[in-house]
């Protein structure tokens, strides 16, 4: 466990605050998603769809960061000794999903799940942007440590191989560079690309923990010790 001290008690609560405005923003455009999409199709979505995206569970993942975070701040003292490295993994992750989004499934025309405008604005935009900016800026949380950069393949490994195993059986993928169709040498050049994309996008979580790049971080830093 790490220490979060008292420090400015108004500057912990606004950021508490605004870290868990933003994990109800996420809740509510995934649950509202599901819901819409209900009413479109006159029944459910199969969760085991709904769920599978990379971006709905990645967002799911920056619920769970944002909220914990912001409880410490709100209590105070200890802190999970898992949260930094979850931190750092989930902001890897959705900063990914939002250069994804943006750079390969944007210009296809692909939901990635997330039909509903606003909704896709926050799960695919608003997201990455904020945490990667939380992550940076408010320096509740160590360093990481490089020795263990590889935590942040397994998740998406674990995706990677069941994405895998229902295309091949079900036919179901959730975006189409994972289509079984494109062919074997396609689909392994894509999982090394994301393979490649979630290292660096986690050095990049490593290098920003480590980082003390405004007079902002510096004030942050003081007040939450």
């Amino acid at each position: 466990m790490y220490a979060v001290a008292m420090g400015d008690a108004r500057m912990r609560m606004g950021i508490a605050a605004l870290r868990f405005a933003m994990a109800a923003a996420m809740l509510a455009a995934i649950v509202s998603t599901y819901v819409l999409s209900a009413q479109h199709r006159g029944a459910p979505p199969n969760p085991f769809n709904f769920f599978g995206f990379f971006t709905i569970q990645s967002n799911l993942l920056g619920i769970v960061a944002f909220t914990v975070s912001a409880v410490v701040l709100v209590r105070g003292g200890p802190a999970p000794g898992w949260l930094p490295s979850f931190r750092g993994a989930t902001t890897a992750y959705l900063m990914v999903v939002g250069v994804v989004y943006v750079t390969l499934l944007a210009p296809l025309g692909a939901e990635g799940g997330v039909t509903e405008p606003w909704a896709n604005w926050v799960l695919h935009y608003l997201s990455p942007v904020v945490i990667a900016v939380d992550w940076l800026l408010v320096a509740d949380r160590p360093a990481l440590a490089w020795r263990q950069l590889w935590l942040v393949l397994v998740y998406p490994a674990v995706w990677i191989v069941v994405v895998l195993i229902r295309g091949a059986t079900d036919g179901w993928v959730p975006y189409p560079f994972l289509n079984p169709e494109n062919g074997a040498g396609s689909i392994a050049l894509v999982c090394l690309g994301i393979a490649l994309t979630i290292l660096a996008a986690g050095a990049l979580a490593t290098v920003l923990s480590r980082a003390d790049l405004s007079k902002w971080t510096r004030r942050v830093r003081r007040n939450l010790r």
